[in-house]
């Protein structure tokens, strides 16, 4: 019977299979006997000159790029456990707050979520100079590394602070956030968009990572976004430079034909009516026809000549409905009379100046552009609002991540891997209240050791995930007491999962290491204390099924079985040979898609030999597995 993998996936073997299939030729041998790419000869195999040595070309390179690459391909053995008790609406849920390393998070997270994330947020450390960021050293036994477990050292996840006394302080910035970005790549759809708020410190880096992971084409804009001025030379008479009062909101999509729609912004007063010239300089012949005596010699008009022969007539109608002449008529009156109309009007006249112009209605909207001060800095008044003193410096608003979610379909699936205050989370419930919508979240947040001088700690919160999981919980309930008639259903609940190590014990991985005297680990390969649901999400991790899919336990044939969104998964954890042929008789009459079982659940050999056989003849679409 097939076993489960129960790790990450390998990323370096993926992609030297897929070179494999376009130039076989390219591979060869490593010391290892693992396959390896010949790169002179692949090099040679894209070039159509004669390659000899290395070539001098435009790219980002900085000290601990490669260790940076590696970082993002290494798999890894870990697991999500799921933690009930801190989770609200665990068993309806469709949200996630996942509470590790958020490199570590994300690589748990290909499986299940590759290409299916429609929007991804986030907020890193803008690398101020009193930032901290977490600390990728990975340091592996060799024989670790050749089985591709990936396993950090005895200190497990760090946070380090970058000074600007390091002497790669740009660079183990750069590395922190290339490895994260890369495996986020690989979650976004292809009609998805990822936003990233930065400072200027960082944001000429930011975007090289980007054009290099993402594809210059794939650049769409950088978003001006307000916040509070600074400037910590106000008390001097000189300066060396202006004070600060926005920064940058990238935004990247993951394909380059992907088009999001035409999105307008409220104004705070509505915009009277107003006139724009009817030329414009696009040179088409065909738009160039005789209107009030006039025919350009380049150039176009704005519409076709059937269009504005209308436009022409509707204004001088316009004059006589209101007994208004072109030389006293006023912007008032003309206002006045369209919205008195039961639909939209082209109107076209000759200006003052003897051009022609056509008319743009009121409006109380404006395109929206990469100038986003509409949206007021600062999120601290409605976090202080909801949890009772001052929980972060500087939360992003929530208009803000509102703003970000409008540019997709209200069933989206939004990612933030440094959640940090939660807006994310509640900005989508707002919007799902607001207009119906049924937008999932899945928020990753490391959990940071508050600072024992802080208010957060006073208020007996001992880390940053726990603030987050308390906002979103006082954030939720509060927008459903507030929609309670018109969003009855909202789901503001959240399943908490934890980064961990595996359930596997390392038998499970390296079977080869394993001495005589070591024999009594092969009676079980299941690390001690691991609950029955702890394996159910390693397994859903390890299979990719989703992990918010709802979980029932039934009893069959006296046996505790875990059943996925009904017939998605069923798995029995049963030990010390519970499992017999009647047990897999019965629950394969259920025909689920995929079955797991405990490998030392089978009451013996023949039942776990015969069991495969037993699903192929009653339910032969099932994928059987074991642990």
């Amino acid at each position: 019977m097939e076993k489960m993998n129960m790790r990450t996936p390998d990323f370096v073997d993926d992609n030297i299979a897929k070179i494999a299939e376009l130039f076989p030729n390219c591979v060869t041998e490593a010391e290892d006997g693992k396959k390896a790419i010949d790169f002179d000869l692949l090099r040679q195999e894209l070039s159509a000159q004669l390659v000899e040595g290395p070539q001098e070309r435009y790219r980002l390179d900085w000290p601990g790029k490669r260790e940076a690459l590696v970082t993002a391909n290494t798999p890894i053995t870990k697991t999500l456990r799921p933690c009930r008790e801190e989770s609200l609406d665990f068993d309806t849920t469709e949200n996630l707050f996942i509470e590790g390393d958020n490199l570590e998070a994300l690589k748990l997270l290909q499986e299940t979520y590759l290409g299916k994330i429609k929007m991804i947020y986030i907020d890193p450390p803008y690398n101020t100079g009193n930032d901290f960021i977490y600390d990728d050293n990975y340091s592996i036994r060799k024989a670790e590394y050749e089985q591709g477990t990936g396993q950090r050292d005895e200190e497990g996840s760090r946070l380090i602070a970058n000074l600007e006394s390091n002497g790669r302080f740009h660079s183990d910035w750069v590395s922190f956030m290339f490895s994260r970005l890369k495996l986020a790549k690989h979650l976004l759809s292809d009609d998805g968009l990822i936003f990233l708020s930065i400072g200027p410190e960082e944001v000429s880096n930011l975007k090289k990572i980007m054009d290099e992971i993402f594809g210059e084409a794939n650049y769409r804009n950088a978003i001006a976004i307000k916040r509070g001025a600074k400037s910590v030379q106000a008390q001097f008479e000189t300066w060396d430079k202006l004070g600060t009062a926005f920064e940058y909101l990238l935004l990247y999509s993951k394909s380059s034909t992907f088009r999001f729609p035409k999105m307008e912004r409220k104004l705070d007063e509505e915009k009277p009516g107003g006139w724009n010239n009817h030329w414009r300089g696009t040179d088409r012949p065909t738009m160039r026809y005789e209107i009030f005596g006039i025919t350009p010699d380049s150039g176009q008009w704005r519409w076709s000549k059937e269009r504005s022969v209308i436009a022409i007539e509707n204004y001088q109608r316009l004059l006589d409905e209101i007994g208004k002449t072109e030389d006293n008529v006023t912007q008032e009156e003309i206002d006045a009379w369209y919205e008195k109309q039961n639909q939209d009007i082209d109107l076209l006249r000759l200006s003052s100046l003897g051009k022609p112009e056509h008319y743009i209605p009121p409006t109380g909207t404006t395109l929206l552009n990469d100038v986003w001060f509409h949206i007021a800095s600062g999120g601290s008044a409605i976090v202080k609002q909801l949890m009772g003193f001052k929980a972060f410096d500087n939360p992003k608003p929530v208009d803000l991540l509102k703003q970000i979610c409008e540019f997709f379909s209200n069933d989206a699936v939004i990612l933030d891997f440094f959640a940090g205050s939660a807006t994310t989370a509640h900005a989508a419930m707002q919007l799902n209240a607001e207009d119906g919508g049924n937008r999932k979240f899945i928020m990753i947040q490391l959990p940071e050791v508050c600072d024992e001088k802080s208010e957060a700690f006073k208020a007996g919160y001992k880390t940053i995930a726990e603030i987050a999981k308390e906002r979103i919980r006082r954030a939720g309930k509060k927008i459903k007491d507030e929609n309670a008639l018109n969003a009855p259903n909202l789901d503001i609940g959240f399943r908490v999962l934890k980064v961990d190590s595996s359930n596997m014990k390392d038998i499970f991985y390296r079977p080869d290491e394993i001495d005589q005297s070591q024999m009594e680990m092969f009676t079980d390969n299941i690390e001690e204390g691991r609950t029955a649901e702890d394996l159910l999400f390693q397994v859903l991790l390890d299979w990719g099924v989703d992990l918010t899919l709802p979980v029932t336990k039934e009893t069959v044939s006296g046996q505790e079985v875990f059943f996925v969104d009904e017939n998605a998964l069923a798995a029995c954890f049963a030990d010390d040979g519970e499992i017999t042929e009647d047990f897999c008789k019965e629950l394969a009459q259920k025909v689920p898609l995929r079955v797991v079982f405990r490998d030392s659940g089978f009451k013996d050999d023949s039942v776990r030999i015969n069991v495969e056989q037993i699903f192929k003849l009653m339910s032969p679409h099932t994928e059987v597995k074991s642990l």
